[in-house]
């Protein structure tokens, strides 16, 4: 918990005070952040989403603010199905959260099968249900609903299995989430549910350009802070509205406070965030399914989901396919990328049977071409192919289906590797390997696949032409291992 030497009283509206290290809160200082070698070395993550919303199980995660909005699906399904917003609210559906089949042994064996280096559950969503052990408020699933401490049991569960534990906050967004429920009547107008329910700044489409008051931004601060010291993350996700000009002031507190913390525990740690909330040498950023067109220099992340309509479990999930997403993770990886890989857990703590279904596909491919992804740095170019990705957030369902001409690049200890996103074909022909585009001097002297069968391969100035294998495996992409004299 948060001792005397970190914080101020709860009746002063808690500021919790810079712990001693290396930074200070300000940007110069901050800008000092060196990102982790683990980070940097891990490349795939687990994103979890789960929460009340998954109890309905309709629309997408944001059913707690749509059905407060009237005339939205979500609004007119919850009519019909549970009753008035006055007599059926969202603080109805914890009673209903028993996560009465949760296993986090299970569910990080999977993750760790998955090929996963590093975990991250949301430990608050914009609804504001904590899913951790709290002394905030009795909101939590600790005290209601599961009555466990979620974040808690899987942090134990990941390191157990020597993955990297992080945790995600929506906070922020809470102050205005569930502000459709002041236009009519509804249980988010009753005091006693209050504390829940949160500010809800009235409107419904303004998605809070009121900026948050005061008391509000040191409780986010306090909760930030307490997720750090009770949970030692050394992955720290926020969602966009940190972005508010009156949160910078916050933004510089909690970096100070958290890189100070993990200092003294002798830990690297990350925080993630998106647009511009913070400079780009003082945190990671991270797109929101989305990618970028070309490397980028410093270290970055894409959050995406395996279901392209939700990233909470719903009924009627639209799952994107196994090979799209391992090829998203190469293209990502070969640009200085890291790809943090939402589930979507029932409310009975089953993780569904799609959602296993891509885990595992993506860990057979990985236990073959590994060695390509983790630990690796960018080549010279990211690769070459003509299938365009776009740079930007929600674009990762725009781009076309890559082809046996769209190879991407990593290189580790001086061995280059070359994954073609489709290699339903016998020869390979690696343009930017050709003698002639001087993009590597050194000489070729071995090409092989990454079970070890040595490939004949020809150096043409145009390009590297390797003869693939017959026994190869070429469902998804097959990675070569470029080795050099």
């Amino acid at each position: 918990m948060l001792d005397k030497a970190h914080r101020i009283d709860h009746s002063d509206n808690v500021i919790i005070s810079n712990p001693s290290g290396p930074f200070e809160p300000t940007w110069d200082s901050l800008e000092r952040y060196q990102v982790p070698e683990w980070y940097l070395d891990a490349k795939f993550g687990i994103f979890i989403h789960w929460g009340l919303y998954c109890v309905p199980a309709f629309g997408n995660e944001w059913y707690p603010r749509n059905m407060y909005v009237q005339g939205s699906n979500e609004f007119e399904h919850h009519v019909k199905t549970y009753g008035s917003q006055d007599q059926f609210g969202y603080k109805d559906f914890i009673p209903m959260f028993k996560a009465e089949k949760f296993d986090a042994d299970e569910w990080v064996k999977l993750f760790d099968e998955a090929g996963a280096k590093f975990v991250v559950p949301v430990a608050e969503h914009h609804d504001g249900f904590a899913m951790y052990k709290t002394k905030s408020n009795k909101w939590n699933a600790a005290e209601m609903g599961p009555e466990r401490d979620i974040v808690g049991e899987l942090a134990t569960a990941t390191r157990k299995r020597n993955l990297t534990f992080g945790v995600s906050s929506h906070r922020i967004e809470h102050w205005w989430f569930m502000n459709g429920g002041r236009d009519f009547t509804s249980d988010v107008q009753d005091p006693a549910f209050a504390e829940f329910y949160g500010p809800a700044t009235p409107g419904n489409s303004d998605f809070g350009k009121n900026p948050p008051s005061e008391p509000f931004m040191d409780d986010w601060l306090l909760r930030c802070a307490e997720l750090i010291d009770n949970y030692r993350p050394q992955l720290f996700w926020f969602d966009w509205w940190i972005e508010q000009p009156v949160m910078a002031p916050y933004l510089r507190r909690f970096a100070s406070y958290y890189y100070n913390r993990a200092h003294a525990w002798g830990q690297g740690v990350a925080v993630n965030y998106k647009n511009e909330a913070f400079p780009e040498k003082a945190a990671v950023y991270d797109v929101e399914r989305g990618q970028l067109a070309d490397i980028r220099a410093r270290f970055w992340q894409t959050d995406t989901a395996v279901a392209k309509n939700s990233w909470g479990y719903i009924d009627g999930m639209d799952y994107k396919t196994s090979e799209s997403i391992i090829h998203d993770l190469v293209d990502i990886v070969s640009k200085n990328g890291a790809l943090l890989l939402n589930i979507g857990p029932r409310a009975d703590g089953t993780i569904p049977e799609g959602d296993q279904a891509i885990l595992r596909d993506i860990g057979a491919w990985l236990k073959v071409n590994g060695e390509a992804i983790y630990g690796t740095r960018p080549w010279k170019v990211y690769g070459e192919g003509p299938t365009r990705v776009e740079t930007g957030a929600f674009t990762d369902t725009n781009r076309q289906q890559f082809g046996p001409k769209d190879i991407r690049f990593t290189q580790k200890d001086g061995v280059l590797f070359a994954t073609v996103l489709s290699a339903a074909m016998e020869t390979v022909s690696i343009r930017s390997l050709g003698s002639h585009h001087g993009l590597e001097p050194r000489t070729v002297a071995r090409v092989e696949t990454m079970t070890g069968v040595v490939c004949a391969f020809e150096r043409k100035p145009e390009a590297l032409a390797v003869q693939l294998p017959d026994s190869l495996d070429r469902k998804v992409a097959v990675t070569l291992k470029v080795v050099f004299e």
